[in-house]
């Protein structure tokens, strides 16, 4: 579970992000057109993504986070990898 401190930051960069959004098109939510209205709040739910994603990965560098935000994961490692070992730079296991 996220500590206190991240769950403010998350409440907070989402307030500040979907302010923006709303701001810049309000239209969008009050849209008699269905369709318009679930896109604006599909994009509501990706700022609330990459909000929670940018608080929870502090410790990363910013090239890490937007690997996370756009949703490519690492690489997987070939099975005969270990991922503790830092000097194998790829030597099967024993």
């Amino acid at each position: 579970m996220a500590k206190d401190d991240t769950i403010e930051n998350r409440v907070y960069l989402f307030e500040s992000l979907a302010s923006s959004f709303i701001s810049a098109a309000p239209e969008l939510l009050s849209s008699e057109d269905a369709a318009v209205r679930a896109r604006a709040r599909r994009a509501l739910a990706e700022l609330a993504y990459v909000s929670c994603v940018v608080s929870d990965t502090g410790n990363l560098s910013a090239e890490e986070v937007r690997e996370r935000v756009l949703g490519n994961p690492k690489p997987a490692l070939p099975p005969d990898v270990d991922p503790d070992d830092k000097g194998s730079k790829g030597k099967k296991r024993k």
